[in-house]
């Protein structure tokens, strides 16, 4: 019997050490940001984003979303946002510079959480985390796009922003980036179905109509792009010509904020300068 009883032991223990340690808890206080993996999070100890001065061309939109971000900081009443619209306008920038402008007024008072689409099943369990802790907290879901067959997903961001037993914390806000408004993406039929074409996009709206700020970024004219690189030019102490910065957005099929970036780092790139 006592032998029994040590091999058992030796069991227990051997499987004991197979098994993958237990996940550290992360200190919800201790860090500017965070990334949630759908049942963990990790710190990040440095948020990276540009000084909100270079973030041109979208002067109305920084706006809104900064003084959001510092109420929400502050802890006064803030909104959900989505903001939606053109690749590489300053969607994901402009949440990460408002964060860092917030973190400098406010202390340790606010932190941003970045979650992936594919772990947005445990943003109910990371909501019951952060609800627990004295800060504010801005869930950020990046590029977020649902297909056409996906009702879920819908389903349950309707029930996190307002209305449900698992919509978010007091403290917490989600800040959502979307190349669409409506989120969902759209078929073609619809475009030619003549009686339920207005039902259909009213349902698709419902979803972007629960963010209380809901903030289109549109595709920079001309002027805007110059101004842009001009903005990144003076801060690197860099020069460019104007001619060959339009042909580098000519060949990039585009004239947007992050093709302005590009061409920054191709000019620094050529006068052997870090960036």
């Amino acid at each position: 019997m006592i032998d029994q009883i040590e091999v058992l032991n030796r069991i227990a223990d051997a499987l004991e050490r197979l098994a993958p340690p237990a996940a550290p808890q992360v200190d919800w206080v201790a860090h500017p940001a965070y990334v949630w993996t759908g049942s963990e999070a990790r710190g990040v100890a440095e948020l990276l984003a540009p000084p909100l001065g270079l973030l041109r061309g979208i002067e109305s939109q920084k706006e809104r979303v900064v003084g959001n971000v510092e109420r929400l900081a502050a802890g006064y009443a803030a909104h959900d946002m989505l903001l939606w619209g053109s690749r590489g306008m300053g969607k994901s920038a402009v949440i990460r510079a408002s964060i860092v402008a917030a973190q400098t007024a406010h202390p340790g008072r606010i932190a941003l959480v970045q979650v992936a689409q594919e772990a947005l099943h445990g943003v109910t369990a990371l909501f019951a985390l952060l609800g627990k802790v004295d800060r504010q907290f801005l869930v950020f879901i990046d590029d977020l796009g649902f297909e056409e067959n996906d009702g879920a997903g819908p389903r349950l961001l309707r029930s996190w922003l307002e209305g449900g037993v698992e919509a978010r914390p007091n403290n917490v806000r989600l800040a959502v980036t979307a190349n669409r408004r409506a989120i969902v993406s759209r078929s073609m039929s619809e475009q030619d179905d003549p009686i339920n074409a207005r039902d259909v996009v009213d349902d698709r709206l419902a979803l972007a109509d629960r963010f209380g700020l809901s903030i289109g970024f549109h595709n920079c004219d001309q002027p805007s792009y110059l101004a842009i690189i001009e903005g990144y030019a003076q801060q690197f102490g860099l020069t460019f010509d104007e001619h060959d910065a339009l042909e580098w957005s000519r060949r990039r099929g585009a004239r947007s904020g992050r093709v302005a970036w590009q061409y920054v780092t191709e000019v620094a790139g050529r006068a052997g300068k870090v960036i």
